[in-house]
């Protein structure tokens, strides 16, 4: 099947204009900081056009960035759905048993910010604040009941992500109930910052076999390889697909690997006001952002 989109990479960024745009990075190899590129002010993008992200195309222009922004907004995200627990070693640290079929939470659309923002934490959910660097894909049409095979035909691109989460309004049964739960916990205003730009698998195939890494403060907490996902990309469109519809705009968040701040030893390290995470993935590239308390 043709490729979805006419483009490969693409971000959306404030011009020097001050207009917001998508862009296509002008980038050289396969690996390109879109990110440093952008901090430095050389980031330049033959200019996107078109009613959503999915349908731009090249006008012809070349632009400067002046402010990179995540690709997608809350409008263009109709539902975010979540994988708990899908890389092994993320699954042991927490003592729970290898899964059968993947674990499913939510997020609402105005979830989904910015790569370079703050993200705003309310008061309720500064105590125990966590982060997981994970891949995100990005649903391109509308897809149901789809099997492994065809289950690229589907899939704009990827993005990296982190997975803000509250520990306490997830785990503790003063908060989260009787059993633990992962809906409000995530759920927040911008508790789901994306970046750098979507790729496209024209350039990363099924989304296999890339580096993932997370740091606070420049200091290394995750480092592993999506080719450790229990269920890869293809086995998660599939299975979210029987007998509902994934929209399109809509997101699959893959699972976060070990080094959570919650299963740090011997204390848990939990995000503070001002810590800045860095999520990066091979190919795709960095989503920083730093953590604002609000009063």
């Amino acid at each position: 099947m043709a490729p979805l989109t006419s483009w490969k990479r693409l971000i959306r960024y404030v011009s020097k204009d001050g207009s917001i745009k998508y862009g296509e990075p002008i980038v050289s190899g396969d690996k390109p900081d879109i990110d440093a590129l952008a901090q430095s002010g050389k980031l330049k993008v033959k200019v996107l056009e078109g009613p959503s992200p999915f349908e731009a195309k090249e006008t012809g222009e070349e632009d400067e960035v002046k402010t990179l922004l995540g690709p997608l907004t809350a409008k263009d995200v109709p539902i975010v759905r979540c994988i708990g627990l899908n890389y092994k070693t993320h699954i042991l640290e927490t003592g729970f048993d290898l899964p059968k079929n993947p674990t499913l939470f939510t997020k609402p659309g105005p979830a989904a910010g910015n790569t370079r923002s703050p993200v705003p934490i309310p008061p309720l959910g500064q105590p125990k604040l966590d982060y997981e660097g994970e891949l995100t894909v990005v649903i391109g049409k509308d897809a149901k009941n789809i099997s492994k095979e065809n289950a690229l035909d589907y899939v704009a691109g990827y993005c990296t992500s982190n997975d803000v989460s509250c520990r306490d309004w997830q785990m503790e049964k003063d908060k989260a109930g009787m059993m633990p739960q992962f809906t409000f916990s995530k759920s927040f205003d911008n508790y789901l910052p994306l970046g750098p730009a979507i790729v496209s698998p024209q350039v990363l195939g099924d989304g296999s076999g890339l580096r993932l890494t997370t740091k606070v403060n420049g200091e290394l907490r995750q480092d592993s390889n999506t080719s450790e996902l229990w269920f890869g990309v293809r086995d998660l469109v599939a299975f979210l697909s029987q007998g509902q519809t994934l929209q399109r705009g809509s997101l699959i968040v893959t699972g976060t690997p070990g080094g959570v701040g919650l299963a740090m030893k011997p204390t848990p390290k939990f995000l503070k006001d001002g810590d800045e995470v860095e999520v990066e993935i091979e190919g795709i590239g960095k989503c920083v952002n730093v953590m604002e308390f609000e009063k």
